[in-house]
């Protein structure tokens, strides 16, 4: 049978650090069948049109490590779940989901690879790789594709299912600082740190955030009754009922004045500098339309500026521009806002752009604004005759720099009199690097959950860092949001390990989360009683707020299936190498296939955590080599010869010697506790082991004797905790 397609037989997630990556990851199972044997240059023209289709792909490096590597190795000849890997990354590139990560490696069947690329949104990877399969057969087939249409498709799925531009800056800055995140929900809620020291953001605003300030910040004129009383400028006005109550206010105030609504957003329903009775009555209707009430206040000169608040400082700061269109003798005002200002690149429909699109039909500010100057939204404007389409909302001007100190001091006072850790201060000014008393400038609203788009993409000025900002005033700088994670993996006693040491970390006063084959355990209690060694139930102890340290056991099946459930541990313990028996739907079959496994385990341990290696088992003792942090290897023998190595060169060691279990380092050596009247049934190698994890998570002897004669799992391993 001669088949040259494409065909992918399984898909797995793999949504934490796994055999091929730290990072989340998509894994495929492709079958190329017959075009096994149609490397890229037998297939004629297919060159052309793969580099028609996708001309971006010179980007990619590849294997020779140059811009255009990737070309050269189509030139040169290679296989389609290669090319399908490439294609795939390149259309989560072009749909706005950035990576770079991908591999394509053959597996003991004839024609079937695995095919794994970076995943930030497992619906955008399936839906790539799934496009690149048909993309890639057009191109080996000679049929036209329209890239354009799925690069479409593609982008409105990264839009609708991607964390939006302000939280996927806060979670990139907490990865810079190896603060580990979780998204808790398909929108914008993310968890970052784990169990008790997790704090959780919701775009621009955090656990911190008060409702109270919150509904505060929403009440127009109670934020400005707050903020006066304390000092602080705002612009006098009132809350007005009717439109000739909105005359008779604007009279009192003195005019010009401004018209808005009580309790609105992104500056809708605002209506700036209005001196007529008209005008005023008119802008009533307009506030009203967008907010439970109208508020009237003074108008006051100057430019209007957004400065970012987050805890007790100014970090950014922009200033708006008004929106014009200049006329061409020819089109209408409706036209030229369309191919003036919609056309703006910047300008769009979704949070990812810094500016919205302008509609005319939704906006009565904008027409009554055109409306005042005399024209109609149909009317044709002279040639280089300029119209005001919109006073504000258009601020995209970086001047963080600008700001004076006193400024930004009442900025800061603001949100603190309102109660917000992170805020929007908006503030008129003529001039921002001058006080604000002299030239009569103030604060005009105080906003929760900002906007930090105009602060990452400004038009003008630098880029300021404000996801950084957010991090840094939810962990202080010694603060990494981590728990202590022990991970447990390998051939023997792992489900008797990963209790033991669960319940020495209770004693020692924390509250635990256990994860294992014998079920799912906060503490004392036993929450599920089924095998938990895998994602679902190991991410329910990560976002539980009152786990102070989880142990978690992972088979070699659940490392291939999904990954680990963290990113990285304090331990890591490997106990052997299993066979690879009952891993063969998984096309492993060799013990270095294994080793490549349970490697995982050690390469997530973290600098400052340790590796718990067993010394008996040659291929476990090697990962010493592949941990980032300490090394303690164990053994049943304390006169193993790979042991003794590790001794003598001075490493870190647990052993049996003498009816003793001896701990040695660099320095010393010294007993921890004597086996003979023991009162415990549990297997000396696992007992070594564990001892070995307590060590490293710094509880003593006296605690780890104690913990070891309490515990006692019943008979199918399930740990009867608490015998004391």
């Amino acid at each position: 049978m001669n088949r040259k397609d494409i065909r992918i037989l399984a898909i797995h997630s793999l949504r934490g650090p796994n055999i091929w990556t730290y990072r989340p990851a998509l894994e495929a199972w492709v079958d190329i069948g017959d075009l096994e044997e149609s490397p890229s240059n037998t297939i004629p023209g297919f060159y052309e049109r793969l580099t028609g289709f996708l001309p971006s792909l010179i980007e990619h490096k590849c294997s020779p490590g140059v811009r255009g590597g990737f070309l050269q190795r189509l030139k040169e000849g290679t296989w389609p779940a290669h090319i399908l890997e490439h294609v795939t990354i390149e259309l989560q590139n072009l749909a706005g989901m950035q990576t770079g990560f991908g591999k394509a490696r053959s597996t003991s069947r004839y024609g079937v690879y695995k095919v794994v690329v970076r995943s930030r949104n497992e619906a955008v990877s399936r839906s790539a790789l799934l496009a690149a399969r048909d993309l890639v057969m057009a191109a080996i087939e000679d049929r036209p594709y329209d890239v354009a249409t799925t690069v479409a498709t593609l982008t409105d799925q990264v839009d609708s299912l991607c964390l939006g531009p302000s939280t996927a800056c806060i979670v990139d800055a907490a990865t810079d600082r190896s603060i580990p995140s979780i998204r808790l929900s398909e929108g914008n809620l993310v968890q970052l740190g784990y169990g008790i020291r997790q704090r959780r953001i919701w775009t621009a605003e955090t656990d911190r955030t008060s409702a109270i300030a919150e509904s505060i910040s929403r009440d127009k004129d109670l934020t400005k009754t707050l903020l006066a009383s304390c000092g602080v400028p705002v612009p006098e006005g009132c809350e007005v009922e009717s439109p000739e109550e909105a005359w008779s206010a604007a009279e009192d105030i003195g005019l010009p004045v401004v018209l808005k609504p009580c309790d609105g957003n992104h500056g809708r329903g605002v209506c700036t500098n209005l001196d007529t009775r008209p005008s005023i009555e008119a802008a009533y209707a307009i506030a009203a339309a967008e907010g439970s009430g109208v508020m009237v206040e003074r108008f006051i000169r100057g430019s209007e500026h957004r400065l970012l608040v987050v805890g007790d400082r100014m970090v950014a700061a922009t200033r708006g521009e008004e929106t014009w269109i200049v006329g061409n003798g020819k089109s209408s005002i409706r036209e030229l806002i369309e191919s003036q200002v919609n056309s703006d690149p910047r300008r769009g429909e979704e949070e990812t752009f810094p500016l919205e699109t302008l509609h005319i039909e939704r906006e009565p500010a904008i027409r009554m604004e055109i409306e005042r100057q005399g024209f109609g939204t149909e009317d044709i404007v002279p040639p280089g005759m300029r119209v005001l389409i919109q006073r504000s909302g258009r601020l995209t001007e970086d001047i963080t720099d600008q700001v004076h100190p006193d400024v930004a001091g009442l900025a800061v006072l603001a949100a603190r009199i309102v109660g917000l850790d992170i805020a929007g201060v908006d503030l008129v000014a003529e001039d921002i690097s001058r006080p604000m008393a002299p030239q009569q400038a103030a604060i005009v609203e105080v906003n929760a959950g900002p906007g930090l788009l105009m602060h990452l993409k400004p038009e003008k000025g630098e880029p300021r860092p404000v996801g950084t900002a957010i991090v840094d005033h939810l962990f202080p700088a010694a603060d990494s949001g981590r728990i202590p994670i022990i991970g447990v993996s390998g051939s023997q006693d792992t489900s008797t390990i990963a209790g033991l040491v669960a319940w020495l970390l209770q004693l020692s006063g924390r509250h635990t989360g256990l994860a294992s084959r014998q079920g799912l355990y906060l503490d004392r209690r036993q929450v599920e009683n089924t095998d938990s060694s895998h994602w679902e139930p190991s991410q329910r102890l990560l976002i539980n707020r009152s786990v102070e340290a989880a142990v978690f056991e992972h088979t070699a099946r659940s490392i291939l299936a999904e990954g680990l459930p963290y990113d990285r541990c304090e331990v890591g313990i490997v106990t052997g190498i299993p066979a690879p028996q009952g891993l063969e739907d998984f096309y492993i079959q060799d013990a270095d296939q294994m080793r490549a496994i349970l490697r995982t385990q050690i390469d997530v341990v973290l600098p400052t955590g340790t590796a718990i290696l067993n010394a008996e088992d040659p291929v476990a003792a090697g990962m010493a080599e592949l941990c980032d942090g300490g090394v303690i290897l164990y053994a049943e023998d304390g006169n193993h010869s790979a042991l003794l190595t590790h001794r003598q060169q001075g490493g870190h060691a647990v052993f049996v010697e003498d009816a003793q279990v001896f701990r040695s380092n660099k320095d010393e050596t010294g007993a921890i506790l004597k086996l003979d009247g023991l009162r415990t049934t549990m297997p000396r190698h696992a007992l070594v082991a564990a001892i070995a994890a307590a060590i490293a998570l710094d509880i003593g002897p006296d605690l780890i004797r104690a913990g070891i004669e309490t515990y006692a799992p019943d008979s199918s391993g399930r740990p009867v905790q608490g015998t004391h």
